[in-house]
């Protein structure tokens, strides 16, 4: 990780760290508050809508891309165009080493954008070293908490917005990037 951050230093790249989560109608329980002797109940329809978001950390904001089912490689490729297009320069993206990150149709995006592209994977089991993961954790557990989505378009509308409401806030970016004590 070391000879990676050096190289990206020396070269004068912008550092990402892309990650990418599910979110499902089901809510994500947290501790709430109510009247005493009354319990709290969550009702909400069970369907299996999901949504895929994929995210890309910089030490001054992320950028995000909202999906309908799973994250697949041609959504992967065109976040990379995206990142490309919003952030000038090299770009060293730090990623797992998720199946979807290694197919031939990302490397062969990686391999035609060289010249500005640059990939370094985390190593095996250590989502604590990536800062974006850390996004998902706000996300869910204060954002999306308790939160029952009816539809489909009600769960990706407040996720959207809660995600766009999340990038405002700098010092919230640079919590991420602290929890993950990497930088």
């Amino acid at each position: 990780m070391a000879g990676a951050k050096k190289k990206a230093l020396a070269e004068g790249s912008t550092i990402v760290f892309v990650d990418e989560s599910g979110l499902s109608q089901r809510p994500h329980r947290v501790r709430t508050w109510s009247p005493r002797g009354q319990t709290p109940v969550l009702q909400y329809a069970f369907n299996r809508k999901s949504f895929s978001v994929i995210a890309g950390i910089t030490v001054l904001n992320f950028y995000f891309r909202l999906h309908d089912g799973a994250v697949k490689s041609p959504q992967v490729v065109e976040f990379l165009g995206l990142l490309l297009r919003h952030i000038r320069g090299k770009l060293l993206v730090v990623w797992d080493g998720a199946a979807i990150h290694r197919s031939r149709e990302v490397a062969a995006f990686i391999e035609g954008n060289s010249r500005r592209l640059d990939v370094h994977r985390l190593p095996a089991y250590a989502p604590e070293l990536n800062p974006a993961e850390y996004i998902w954790g706000h996300l869910k557990n204060h954002e999306l908490a308790n939160f029952c989505a009816k539809h489909g378009w009600e769960l990706s509308m407040r996720a959207t917005a809660a995600l766009r409401r999340m990038r405002r806030r700098p010092r919230l970016v640079e919590a991420f990037w602290k929890q993950a004590e990497l930088w």
